[in-house]
């Protein structure tokens, strides 16, 4: 898929890492991230960096959300790889994020105690040319492109933090399956009602051009963002989604990071959602 990043950067549900992954984790520290250092970025690297932003930016008027759209704006990150330390500067001043350089893909452990902190994780290498439209890890396009713009919402960036927290509970108490479905539907593949229509602010979305377009098409079915129905749904990562989520104001997810608690044992035990299939009570978009 065109650009498309799966699975996210942390693996929901596994203590340990696949075999055969492309970042260097040797240089880890405990908390899964990177050293603080000044990353030589070669010309290919920009502008492979300008090629994807530039296709991007084609097709985000009247479907990138308004708040994320703005939030990209303030990165000022266009014309070149970004530096972690400027944007965390931005970040700080908005909503007292930081980001911090890791391998790429992280345990559950490392990945929720870095949220619960305030620390985005953003993969330290940039794909190659000749994978512009298909990376299976992801990398720092996915991760800051995708991510990074709404964590200066100020209330996306509470529930993100609140998201670390419940899900250190949760991986104490072998609970994460729902999680790693909240994470995917509402974090990687959010849309959210505005003024003007429906957009997409869904990190999943946003760093590919062809979920994006596929999005906000008449192809997939929208439903009204219910909390219990999404942590009973699961999904597929190798194929543009067949159902997306809509949520009317971010605080939403902060308030149902709130209730998450109390339904998870309860999503455990339920019997999954398949990809794309109905439920009763859902409730369709438009």
């Amino acid at each position: 898929m065109d650009g498309t990043i799966k699975p996210a950067t942390g693996i929901i549900g596994t203590e340990t890492l696949p075999q055969g992954l492309r970042g260097d984790y040797d240089r880890a520290q405990p908390d899964g991230t990177l050293p603080d250092s000044t990353i030589e970025r070669s010309a290919a690297d920009h502008a492979t960096w300008r090629t994807l932003v530039t296709r991007q930016r084609g097709i985000f008027p009247g479907r990138a959300a308004s708040s994320w759209r703005e939030g990209l704006d303030r990165l000022r990150c266009d014309e070149a790889v970004p530096s972690l330390s400027a944007a965390s500067e931005i970040l700080q001043g908005a909503t007292g994020w930081r980001l911090v350089p890791c391998p790429g893909l992280l345990p559950d452990a490392q990945f929720f105690a870095l949220l619960a902190q305030r620390r985005f994780p953003v993969t330290e290498w940039i794909r190659r040319p000749e994978e512009l439209d298909y990376v299976v890890e992801p990398d720092i396009f996915h991760d800051f492109l995708g991510h990074v713009p709404l964590l200066t919402n100020r209330h996306y960036a509470e529930f993100l933090e609140a998201y670390g927290q419940l899900g250190l509970q949760a991986g104490q108490r072998g609970q994460l399956a729902p999680l790693a479905r909240f994470y995917w539907f509402m974090v990687e593949f959010g849309l959210i009602a505005e003024r003007d229509g429906l957009r997409a602010y869904g990190a999943g979305i946003l760093s590919s051009r062809t979920e994006t377009l596929h999005a906000l098409s008449a192809a997939p079915r929208r439903l009204r963002f219910d909390l219990p129905r999404v942590l009973r749904s699961t999904y597929r990562i190798d194929e543009v989604q067949p159902v997306y989520f809509v949520i009317e104001d971010y605080t939403e997810l902060y308030d149902a990071i709130g209730r998450a608690a109390g339904l998870l044992d309860e999503a455990m035990s339920a019997e999954p959602i398949a990809p794309g299939g109905q439920a009763p009570g859902d409730r369709v978009w438009g």
